[in-house]
């Protein structure tokens, strides 16, 4: 395949996408022959359509590759093919007019233009988010969804060496902060020049909306403030989470918590995630109805979920702020040494609130799940998070999106599922086996559950028990358990409201 037809073959693929007009073609054309060191452009005459994107740009960073453009390591690579995207980008005025242009006819088909745009451009790398593997498992608390995140690349040994020795650049601070919109990237730090975000004004501050390129579920969108400012949730949050929601009533929106172990990745940028997706939590029925005396406007009450959650809901989304913040004002210095809840040892504070909210059936809502970071010498990455007994499946923190019913499970667990389902096969002891043996215990609670495992039925054995072992970490992370001890706990915090 020469060059020429690469190219070609990329011109069409704009096309069909919209992400170019035949307008543009020329003027393509002669941008992607620059970056490419050629000086010229044959037309070969052949006529190309359904363009896969991911050959095409495998063909073009080849050619890169081979004339010395491009170095061949992962990294380098994805640089490239961001760098030749980049060539069939609108600009970012364009794309904030055209956005905002649909939002006046309806909010929902501009949102849907923004994230074909974020996947039409490469930005969201289809062809990976596809090889995630999903699957629901049934609980007590409804079906939740597993994922085992497939869409993140391995890091190339020479990237790893590379980034070791390249000069911290500091630039941009983080990879939310709006300066990542055009950049080029470095080993260390991804491309994003066809990358685009969409200013909103939100809690009359100036905020961004974008897409993440993981996309954990359908059009998961990251909103994040315009300056590099930390996490924090207070009043001013369930403001801004409702002020979304009033812009795109069928979005979601919610926040990662502000304290270590119970938030995010990245609490140094104060940011939410949304998107058009309804979530385990959202399915959940109040299980008892709470009632506010100064808020009767607002309807009130415990969801049943393993963590604990105090849902509100009401036309007025004054009341529900006012409300929410009651609670986490009561929440941040509440103790009660009975069910182990501390507000705060030697000043460090440990209690804090994820909020999620959206819009439904004409009413406002939001999800209050209290949430407290306390370590102790048994527990020590934390006594509301999975326990030691369950991070042969799931270890890492439980944030927004966990908390809501979807597991995002390591990568590792892809190799190590399919390796146990071998050895169940077979009927081998994995105890002293150098990858499995962790699963031991595991396989053990449940092996004698089942008459005959088989090739018909492993997989859906092994899906249906990883997904109770999740429905395990939730009830780790709540802080107030599901037994009648717990619920009165629980109470006992209401009541003092």
């Amino acid at each position: 395949m020469s060059i020429n037809s690469s190219i070609k073959k990329l011109i069409t693929y704009g096309l069909e996408t919209g992400l170019i007009t035949k307008r543009d073609s020329v003027y393509t054309i002669n941008m992607l022959i620059s970056c490419l060191g050629l000086d010229s452009y044959t037309d070969d005459g052949l006529n190309y359509e359904n363009v896969c994107l991911e050959s095409v740009l495998e063909e073009i960073t080849n050619y890169a590759v081979d004339k010395g453009i491009c170095e061949d390591s992962g990294a380098r690579r994805e640089l490239f093919d961001t760098k030749i995207m980049s060539l069939l980008m609108p600009r970012p005025s364009e794309v904030t007019d055209k956005f905002f242009s649909i939002y006046n006819e309806s909010p929902e088909k501009a949102t849907e233009y923004f994230y074909k745009l974020s996947g039409d451009s490469n930005y969201i790398r289809r062809y990976r988010i596809a090889k995630d593997k999903k699957w629901k498992t049934k609980t007590p608390y409804g079906d939740i969804d597993i994922t085992i995140n497939l869409s993140k690349p391995e890091k190339d040994p020479r990237d790893i060496a590379a980034a070791k020795n390249a000069v911290q650049a500091g630039y941009p601070k983080c990879l939310l902060c709006r300066e990542n919109e055009g950049y080029a990237g470095r080993i260390d730090s991804p491309a994003r020049q066809n990358h685009r975000i969409i200013p909103l004004t939100i809690d009359g501050g100036e905020w961004f909306m974008q897409y993440s390129p993981y996309v954990y579920y359908n059009e998961h969108c990251i909103v994040f403030n315009s300056c590099h400012t930390p996490m924090k949730i207070d009043k001013g949050a369930f403001r801004k989470l409702l002020d979304f929601v009033k812009l795109f009533p069928h979005y979601f929106i919610g926040s990662n918590a502000d304290l270590p172990i119970v938030g995010g990745s990245i609490l140094s940028h104060e940011h939410f995630q949304g998107g058009n997706y309804e979530f385990p939590m959202a399915k959940s029925p109040i299980e008892k109805s709470i009632v506010f005396e100064s808020f009767p406007d607002v309807e009130a009450g415990i969801v049943k979920w393993p963590m604990s959650t105090i849902r509100l809901r009401s036309e007025n989304t004054d009341s529900i702020v006012e409300l929410s913040d009651r609670i986490l004002t009561s929440w941040r210095k509440y103790t009660d040494e009975d069910a182990f809840i501390y507000a705060e040892t030697d000043g460090e504070p440990h209690n804090t609130i994820t909020p999620i909210a959206r819009y439904r059936d004409g009413k406002y809502e939001m999800d209050l799940v209290l949430r407290n970071n306390i370590t102790t010498p048994e527990h020590p990455l934390g006594v509301y998070h999975p326990h030691a007994e369950l991070h042969n499946i799931k270890k890492e923190n439980i944030g927004l999106i966990e908390v809501m019913g979807l597991a995002v499970l390591p990568l590792r667990l892809d190799k190590e599922l399919f390796l146990l389902k071998q050895a169940l096969l077979k009927g081998e002891d994995i105890s002293s086996d150098e990858i499995l043996s962790k699963h031991k215990s595991w396989v053990d609670t449940f092996i004698d559950s089942y008459d005959c495992i088989n090739d018909d039925n492993v997989d859906k054995i092994l899906e249906d028990e990883v997904g109770k072992v999740f429905s395990k970490v939730l009830e780790h992370a709540g802080v107030y358990k599901r037994d009648k001890k717990g619920k009165e706990a629980f109470l006992r915090f209401i009541s003092q409201i």
